[in-house]
């Protein structure tokens, strides 16, 4: 029986392509069942998972969440603004004091890169990275990847552009893990000063000019500029970024050819794409959220049906 490679989810860069084909076709059959009038299954009924969110979150909180109750497992939400942490607990403390609860799973963001891999170390439990600081975001890269797979067919042999912050982006770098890992050909256009100097060493190529990466794509990753994670100005006006990396339905349309529109959101409307192409027949945002409880329901029922093995599953 097929299972995954790794113990914890804690980058793509710890998977294998076949670590990411098992949990798409995992993935297909939540999603059949998410779409039926009965939308629970009761895989993960003795499973208590703890979500803790050190930063804040809308869309990954609450999919994570909905994925859980899918799967019947029992939760726990910590939010740091409201816990101990604000005392000076440390962080292996607070998930230590967690897991006395006897908690079997952690899905953790938090601000620091690397806190998942370092939790994962100290602590005896399944960890779940849902963000860490500017590293990595491995379950958004999935659910862009599977999202690419359900409307293109494949990943292997397609042509993906990167669009923005890819400096401060752990989206940017886990879809390139992602992406090159499954065959397809990756490009990153954004600013200079938004683009790392060791980019390339990652099998990806640089295109400066955003009309010469769209007409060379079939999907375009377009990626919010991340205001606050920094501490300087990376290039002159909102208005001129707009301009230059900012996607339009005029520029979509005078390519005469059909790609699709990723965004992982939040959208800044207007800045990276406009609200008439975010809402066109090109952009599949929606369908990436509708996504992401499938394949964070069948990367969590993958870890526990590994680790813990629950006796009803």
């Amino acid at each position: 029986m097929s299972e995954l490679s790794v113990n914890h989810l804690l980058g793509i860069k710890y998977l294998n392509e076949s670590d990411l084909h098992l949990i798409f076709e995992t993935a297909d059959r939540f999603k059949e069942v998410i779409n039926r009038p009965i939308k629970k299954v009761p895989s993960l009924r003795d499973v208590t998972i703890a979500n803790l969110f050190f930063e804040n979150s809308t869309r990954t909180k609450l999919s994570f969440e909905l994925a859980e109750k899918r799967l019947s497992a029992d939760i726990l939400n910590f939010s740091a603004a409201q816990s101990s942490v604000k005392k000076g607990e440390t962080l292996e403390d607070t998930v230590n004091n967690i897991l006395a609860m006897k908690v079997d799973m952690v899905v953790m963001r938090h601000p620091h890169p690397g806190a998942a891999s370092f939790l994962s170390k100290k602590v005896d439990a399944c960890i779940i990275n849902a963000g860490d600081g500017t590293h990595e975001h491995p379950t958004q890269a999935l659910l862009d990847a599977f999202s690419i797979r359900e409307k293109l067919g494949d990943v292997a042999g397609k042509k993906v552009v990167i669009v923005g912050d890819i400096l401060h982006s752990r989206v940017a770098l886990s879809n390139i893990y992602a992406l090159t890992a499954l065959g397809a050909e990756v490009k990153i256009c954004g600013p200079k000063s938004l683009i790392p100097k060791y980019i390339e060493s990652l099998g990806v190529t640089v295109e400066p000019d955003l009309r010469k990466a769209l007409l060379w794509c079939d999907v375009a990753n377009m990626l919010r500029v991340q205001n606050e994670r920094m501490d300087k100005s990376y290039f002159p006006s909102v208005r001129e970024y707009a301009q230059l990396y900012g996607l339009n339905l005029p520029l979509l349309e005078s390519l005469n050819k059909s790609i699709v529109v990723l965004h992982p959101g939040p959208i800044n409307r207007g800045v990276e794409v406009t609200s008439a192409v975010a809402d066109s027949e090109h952009a599949i945002i929606l369908d990436q959220v509708e996504n992401g409880v499938a394949i964070r329901m069948a990367v969590i029922y993958l870890l526990a049906e590994k680790l813990i093995i629950p006796t009803n599953a």
